[in-house]
């Protein structure tokens, strides 16, 4: 890499991960009110791919587009009045734009300070999923006593939901494959299998009966398991069928909803950052990462993300 030069992942044309490339750019300059953040570690999430393949809308291409929310890293540069911020401090970037790169710009809002004890790849893996479970939560309304639903559980919105709610007093049962349940376990919740007979296994699993329900797997059997199993609608939110949402009469945050965060909403995701980095730095939260890929391995890590089966956050290190 040339001197002055950075690096960034793009993309010209909507398709498969095989569209991305890595590039040489200028390292940018810091904006007013805002700072240069040289990235040590980026979140990939399945909305990246969704973009790139343009599942999800993001309107036509004009020229190349970088991509990537989450991102961790040490600001380099700090611009005129980017007051409370200097160089050197660590930090997590909340919405970053072109988050796979070696160096983005960012404006102090999008700023959260990473407290020492917090990995670069926790700090990069917390955005998109830590965020969407935290709010999702406190959308449906969960609090202690009640039991709790997750499909999908072992997926990282899901796995954050579990901590989430089991902090908050709620029995949290998931379904999940048969690989994952020991996991979920040690995080406090009770595993179900999927396939036939999986609504018999969840009554099972809490003869009292359900309050609420997150759908983070978007799949027939879970709609129809949660249908069977709650009654009220609205207590029903999901994170992957946002389209069919309003048709099917549940809530619905992002998957395709075309309906935007509320403020309310906004502000529980933002709230998120703080919270959960406080609580992974005291050792009372846990990231799983499935694996790390340099940033020339960003299509291969957008194809592990897209398989399903990660195991956990998939995260790349520029």
């Amino acid at each position: 890499m040339g001197e002055g030069m950075a690096e960034r992942v793009q993309y010209e044309r909507f398709g498969g991960p095989e569209v991305l490339e890595v590039v040489q750019v200028e390292t940018p300059t810091a904006p007013e009110g805002g700072v240069v953040v040289a990235v040590k570690a980026a979140g990939v999430n399945p909305i990246d791919g969704k973009i790139r393949s343009a599942l999800r809308s993001s309107g036509p291409i004009t020229g190349p587009r970088g991509l990537g929310s989450d991102a961790a890293g040490v600001i380099v540069e700090v611009g005129e009045g980017a007051s409370g911020w200097e160089a050197g401090d660590e930090v997590v970037v909340r919405g970053a734009h072109g988050a796979y790169a070696t160096h983005l710009t960012a404006s102090t809002d999008q700023l959260v300070r990473k407290p020492a004890g917090v990995t670069w790849e926790q700090a990069a893996a917390i955005g998109v999923p830590v965020s969407t479970a935290y709010q999702a939560l406190r959308s449906l309304g969960v609090e202690g006593g009640m039991t709790l639903l997750i499909h999908g559980g072992s997926g990282s919105v899901g796995r954050a939901a579990i901590q989430f709610a089991v902090r908050d007093g709620a029995t949290v049962v998931v379904t999940a494959s048969e690989g994952n349940h020991d996991a979920l376990l040690a995080l406090g919740a009770v595993p179900v299998a999927y396939g036939p007979g999986v609504v018999d296994r969840l009554r099972l699993a809490a003869p009292q009966g359900y309050d609420r329900v997150l759908d983070a797997i978007g799949t027939d059997e879970a709609l129809d398991a949660s249908f069977e199993l709650v009654e009220d609608r609205s207590h029903i939110g999901t994170i992957v069928m946002g389209a069919r949402a309003a048709e099917l009469g549940i809530l619905a945050w992002a998957g395709g909803n075309p309906v935007p965060l509320t403020p309310q909403e906004q502000a529980w995701r933002d709230e998120a950052y703080p919270v959960v980095l406080d609580l992974i730095d005291r050792g009372e939260f846990t990231v799983e990462i499935a694996r790390t890929f340099p940033l020339s391995q960003a299509a291969d890590a957008q194809r592990l993300v897209e398989s399903g089966h990660p195991g956990g956050k998939v995260v790349l290190l520029p």
